[in-house]
């Protein structure tokens, strides 16, 4: 049976733009809250593949959204790799053990963590299992960059002082690790469509950290290592980036790849004009506009004026807020289905 998301992915006329929200299966739905209250901690919740299944389902369930997300965390993989995680209320994810050398890149184990992360395959096939078969299952993992700068700093950064200094004054190292988590990346995203992914996402969350030519060394060129594994294997498979923030850099963008996902601060028509003719395009409303429905109306408005009749999936240009109203999320959804129909 055909599926409207992945059909707008491989650039196929859809009736309607489809519509999805990063982030859709989280704290925001108190349906969310509850099975995360039964599961213990965050990562128990990754961990236990019926209850992240669970809360995956959710958003499709409640908002009638045309894709949904496996539950789980882009730092799954490092902690599977050997690193020592754990999610600090009011402080987020902490790596006791962060990367200082090459010793240390060298007691990452890529086909361990692979193998270790079974629980994530395991919701995966049970998503599917229980998921309407005209409806899209997405997986993902974080860029190679993205999950460096964590293994790095050991938590989260705003000045990325520790894993930028690496990369001006040890870029060896730098390399050695991002090679490292590349490799384990491939074998996890792999599994993921062996288990029954229609579609990959890889979030480059720290993208707007890098000056321009380190992002192409650093960030970019391991994206399209991935991209370009995971198509030559299973061309079929569309395949989804978002690197947030670098709207400056968007001339240089390549890659195999089918969708460029729009963070809220790049203007859709920059996106449009620099991408939508090699892309589909993927965004980009501001996310807090959902706190307000007229403010929804604009924001559906001005992008749909941008991107009528082209190549496009709408999402927000970044995570749904925990505060947004319930019914507010189920409004841009309808209005999106509603308001896009040929």
């Amino acid at each position: 049976m055909s599926k409207i998301f992945v059909d707008a992915c491989l650039g196929k006329k859809t009736p309607y733009t489809p519509v999805w929200m990063m982030r859709q299966a989280g704290r925001y739905l108190p349906e969310y809250m509850e099975v995360r209250s039964q599961a213990g901690d965050f990562l128990s919740l990754c961990k236990d593949y019926e209850k992240a299944c669970e809360v995956s389902l959710q958003p499709v369930d409640i908002l009638g959204v045309d894709a949904a997300i496996m539950f789980s965390d882009i730092l799954v993989v490092p902690l599977e790799m050997g690193m020592d995680l754990k999610f600090v209320k009011g402080e987020g994810p902490v790596f006791s053990d962060p990367i200082q050398s090459m010793a240390d890149v060298e007691k990452l184990d890529i086909n361990k963590a692979a193998e270790n992360l079974q629980y994530v395959y395991d919701t995966i096939k049970a998503i599917r299992g229980k998921l309407a078969a005209d409806v899209a299952l997405i997986g993902f993992c974080g860029a190679p960059w993205t999950l460096a700068t964590y293994m790095i700093e050991g938590h989260g950064t705003k000045t990325y002082a520790k894993v930028k200094k690496i990369i001006y004054s040890n870029p060896e190292l730098m390399h050695a690790l991002l090679k490292k988590t590349t490799e384990a990346l491939k074998l996890y995203l792999e599994n993921q469509i062996k288990s029954g992914a229609d579609v990959i996402m890889i979030f480059d969350s720290w993208a707007a950290a890098l000056e321009e030519s380190a992002y192409f060394e650093f960030s970019w060129n391991y994206i399209k290592e991935i991209t370009h594994f995971l198509k030559s294997k299973y061309p079929q498979t569309p395949l989804i980036v978002f690197p947030k923030g670098i709207s400056g850099y968007l001339d240089k963008i390549d890659g195999d790849f089918d969708v460029f996902g729009v963070d809220w601060s790049t203007p859709m028509e920059l996106a449009k004009e620099k991408l939508g003719d090699k892309y589909v395009l993927q965004g980009n409303m501001e996310p807090t506009r959902l706190y307000d429905k007229k403010a929804i109306d604009e924001g559906i408005e001005k992008i749909t004026a941008v991107m009528k009749n082209e190549r496009h999936i709408f999402n927000l240009g970044h995570g749904i807020l925990p505060d947004v109203p319930v019914e507010n999320a189920q409004y841009f959804i309808k209005s999106v289905q509603e308001k896009t129909k040929f």
